[in-house]
């Protein structure tokens, strides 16, 4: 049995919803949760077993909700109807219990006593290694987990220091068992060794056989109140009873105005979008910065009690939330009531009904005095009272009929699916994300891409009703490229061991560069990569490569990269125009124009592939490609994700040497390609390099240091679509052990950069400036013009992560100022970047500033503090500085915390010399 990601998403999203005020399904109303106990005073005596009973509760409620859901598409729908609700119940009660709980830990934390870390230990010790655990049980205590690192985070003893790095370490564990259900259809799971929880390596589908044995889904039902009747035999009033509290039909006296609103009304290719659940710290902001560079509208319903509260005098004190509220209200985003703490309002009557109601409408006009009047009900649960209550308070209920499952689904191409299909079924609609997730902040470029492709409008309120062309920051012109690709192949060749042409010296070492950024940077897989060296690229090695390995792996959304490095040739033909080859390994310069490889051959070979993107890479010089013109208005961005792309990024054109003496034996092209992978082609500081950004910075960079001149163009057959390559986030602390570029390598980068094209910088209180056009050669030897995407806005945090990814390069290139301002940069958007603070630290460290590094490496474990290589920073700033008591105290938390590391002997040699 194979699972789906929904089976998955029940499980992940079991152990999200422990903690979350959110929705777990959304059918039906739910009967009441079963009383759940006050959190249990934090005594010696009662915690360790008082804990052990709730982490089993909360276990228990996640395995069920499991079962429930599994196969439950094959019921009847009336049958499905009961599961949901029943699933409600197990979903609130675990609400209800983590609450509890997480009350009590962190009561315990902050009690002093001298036995609270064994008690933590102890609960620690039972996610990691109990015998009846399985890899995916340890899921349902993440969120618990994630709460507990943040309180054990404000303790600085050195016990609670060493339980946040357990934590930590943990929840990168429950990360890999995560992922490795994610991907389970490969079978691909790899080696985890840090400490604590040894992955096991199971199957989804052998999990929930063990879950079987345990509980049944009519058992589970029964507990609740529930027999199912045989398909078939049900009576249809009753089926109709089933889903009556949910579809309760609106009061009578309601003015038309006043009445629900539901997306089969909206015109045809017509859709709204929707987040609940909100604010969120972090994810709402990321959200609508994703809205803004697609031009597109949202309504945000804001559960009340994120934004502040309401006095006994009905008088609103706003919270941290209200702010994210006011930045979505000013970006052009409708905000609106989801209640005052995401209550079942079905099972709500009277002043406890209309406090929900009016108490964040309270809250919403002080946050936005011109308020709309739209409300959600949490779960779509409401009756007659509720509508009535609404009516009264003069706002309208807004349903959907297009539900993501974002809060079920941990995968983010399985989301962009689900709504895509149901978007195609219903051909209109108003959807339901919540902001609230960070795989809703995945799914949802690729949403829009294809949304925007396939000709949807996005309508906005316009203060009575949803109308396209109210909302939205910036014209749809101006979205950059999503990448949206399922699977990333590659094709690299490197050939210097000619028999017949002249040998080469760095075509192989090339290759070898350009696999390793492919696959450590970009995530391509391995085993999608395929690599032929010297003897292996031979013509026929090289065609089979594409005619047998790709041709039947490759889908529509994938992308594929080719490299060759090796030698190029031109012949002259009789019409007058000239034809590129690409040399294989086995040609015969007396005969090439047979045993060599035309471009025409490419281009045929470019054509056929089924995959989204394509983009040639060529270190070797030669003329004749018959390109077509390459760049263009950033408006063809938009439709990047619909339009094939097959583009060609050379090293010189015909009579002219490819330039070696680049640094670390590569060609001055192949350092400078590895250059722009590496972040400075990256021209409009967005996280993403296009084909046409990387063509704008090779290009002008090689022909400024060498005689050549690199080409850039698209392949005819070309529908605009731009290959792109998203740079992941840096994550390295700066330390002794971090490498810096030798010093040939920064003084080629000193040149390149000399002549360089300008980046464009994004500026929140600006309009986003685009890059200068940039000038390069066709294969045909004329002039064009490129032009860059445009720099577009984001949220603060990928800014900061960004400025610190620029520090970082920096640091390594020695540039101390320049990484100092961009580490300092981050910092501003991000105070509690830990990250940052560390390598700011270490720049002042570099400068034999040891006092300012201290204090940024103090900093540091004060933002993390289970973070190792900062207290071994600190120890050694401190020596330096002359405070050796507090360097032998930075150094010995370094070795409690990382005993058996690569820097624990360096740590003890320093401390000998204290």
């Amino acid at each position: 049995m194979k699972f789906s990601p929904v089976q998955i998403g029940a499980a992940l999203a079991a152990a999200g919803a422990l903690g979350l005020g959110m929705m777990f399904f959304g059918r039906s109303t739910a009967p009441a949760p079963a009383p759940v106990a006050p959190p249990v005073a934090a005594t010696p005596a009662s915690s360790s077993a008082a804990l052990d009973v709730a982490m089993r509760e909360l276990l228990a409620n996640y395995r069920k909700i499991i079962v429930l859901l599994d196969g439950d598409s094959a019921l009847p729908a009336a049958h499905r109807e009961q599961t949901t609700r029943i699933g409600q119940a197990l979903f609130h009660d675990s609400q209800a219990r983590s609450a509890a709980l997480e009350s009590t830990l962190a009561a315990l934390i902050g009690s002093n006593q001298a036995s609270r870390f064994n008690t933590i230990n102890g609960l620690l010790d039972f996610i990691e290694s109990d015998s009846g655990l399985y890899d995916a049980d340890r899921l349902a205590f993440r969120e618990l987990l994630q709460g507990l690192l943040a309180n054990v985070a404000r303790d600085s003893s050195l016990p609670a220091i060493k339980v946040h790095k357990r934590i930590s370490e943990d929840l990168d564990a429950l990360t890999e068992i995560e992922r490795n259900y994610d991907k389970e259809i490969r079978q691909i799971f790899g080696r985890y060794e840090q400490r604590g929880i040894e992955l096991k390596r199971e199957r989804w589908d052998a999990y929930l056989a063990h879950l079987k044995k345990i509980y049944s889904r009519d058992a589970i039902l029964k507990e609740y109140g529930v027999v199912l009747a045989y398909p078939g035999k049900a009576e249809p009033e009753a089926e109709a009873e089933t889903a009556s509290e949910a579809a309760a039909p609106a009061p009578s006296p309601a003015k038309p105005e006043q009445g629900e609103i539901f997306g089969a009304a909206l015109p045809p290719k017509t859709v709204v979008l929707t987040f609940d659940d909100g604010p969120h710290k972090r994810y709402s902001e990321e959200i609508a910065a994703i809205l803004k560079q697609y031009g597109v509208p949202a309504v945000f319903f804001n559960v009340g009690m994120n934004l502040g509260t309401v006095g006994a005098d009905g008088k609103a004190t706003l919270g941290s939330g209200a702010a994210i509220s006011r930045k979505l209200r000013a970006a052009g985003h409708v905000l609106a009531n989801h209640s005052y703490s995401h209550a079942q309002l079905s099972r709500q009557s009277g002043d406890k009904l209309r406090a929900e109601i009016v108490n964040t409408d309270i809250l919403l006009k002080a946050v936005d005095s011109d308020r709309s009047p739209l409300f959600r009900f949490p779960y779509g649960a409401r009756n007659r009272e509720g509508l009535d209550a609404l009516a009264s308070a003069h706002l309208r209920s807004v349903m959907w009929n297009i539900d993501s499952l974002d809060w079920a689904d941990p995968v983010p191409s399985s989301i962009a699916d689900r709504v895509l299909r149901s978007v195609d079924k219903e051909g209109r609609g108003i959807i339901l994300f919540h902001d609230i997730h960070a795989r809703a902040v995945k799914a949802l470029p690729a949403i829009l891409d294809r949304l925007i492709a396939d000709g949807y409008q996005f309508a906005g309120w316009d203060g009575t009703a949803f109308k396209v062309g109210k909302a939205g920051a910036e014209p749809a012109a101006k979205v950059l490229p999503s990448t949206g690709y399922a699977n990333s192949w590659a094709i690299v060749i490197g050939v210097d061991e000619y028999p017949k042409w002249p040998k080469l010296q760095h075509a192989v070492r090339d290759a070898k560069g350009v696999r390793t950024s492919l696959i450590e940077k970009f995530g391509f897989a391995p085993e999608r990569v395929v690599t032929l060296e010297n003897a292996a690229a031979t013509r026929s090695g090289i065609l089979a490569a594409f005619h047998d390995q790709l041709a039947h792996g490759v889908q529509k959304n994938d992308r594929i990269f080719v490299f060759f490095a090796g030698h190029g040739a031109t012949r002259h033909l009789s019409s007058g125009r000239d034809l590129g080859y690409i040399v294989p390994y086995d040609s015969d310069p007396e005969q090439f124009a047979t045993d060599a490889i035309p471009m025409t051959e490419i281009q045929n070979i470019a054509e056929s592939l089924n995959a989204k993107h394509v983009l040639f890479v060529m270190d070797a010089c030669y003329s004749g490609l018959g390109l077509t013109r390459g760049g263009g208005a950033s408006a063809y961005l938009r439709d990047n994700a619909k339009r094939v792309g097959r583009q060609m990024l050379t090293a010189g054109g015909a009579d002219q040497l490819v330039s070696d003496g680049g640094p670390n034996g590569h060609s001055i092209f192949t350092w400078t390609l590895l250059q722009g992978l590496a972040g400075k082609g990256d021209l409009n500081g967005d996280g993403l390099i296009t084909a046409t950004e990387l063509a704008a910075y090779v290009a002008p960079a090689v022909a400024g240091v060498s005689n050549q001149t690199p080409a850039f163009g698209s392949l005819p057959g070309s529908e605009g679509g731009d290959f792109v390559f998203e740079l992941p986030a840096e994550t390295e602390f700066l330390s002794v052990q971090t490498a810096q570029l030798s010093n040939d390598a920064i003084a080629m980068n000193v040149k390149l950069d000399a002549v360089r094209p300008e980046p464009a910088k994004a500026d929140e209180k600006a309009a986003p400036v685009a890059a200068a056009p940039v000038t390069i050669k066709d294969l045909q030897g004329k002039e064009q013009t490129v032009v860059t995407p445009q720099a577009v806005p984001s949220s603060m945090r990928q800014q900061a992560q960004r400025a610190n990814d620029r520090g970082l390069q920096l640091f390594k290139e020695k540039q101390y100022a320049e990484a100092e301002t961009e580490f300092t940069e981050a910092l501003k958007l991000r105070p509690d970047f830990a990250l940052a603070a560390n390598n700011l630290g270490f720049v002042f460290f570099k400068q034999a500033r040891y006092k300012e590094a201290a204090r940024w490496f103090e900093n540091t474990v004060k933002m993390d503090p289970s973070r190792a290589v900062a207290y071994r920073n600190l120890g050694d700033a401190q020596a330096l500085a002359g405070e050796p008591a507090k360097a032998k105290a930075a150094y010995e938390t370094f070795l409690a915390l990382a005993p058996t590391s690569n820097g624990a002997a360096y740590v003890k040699q320093a401390l000998d010399k204290l």
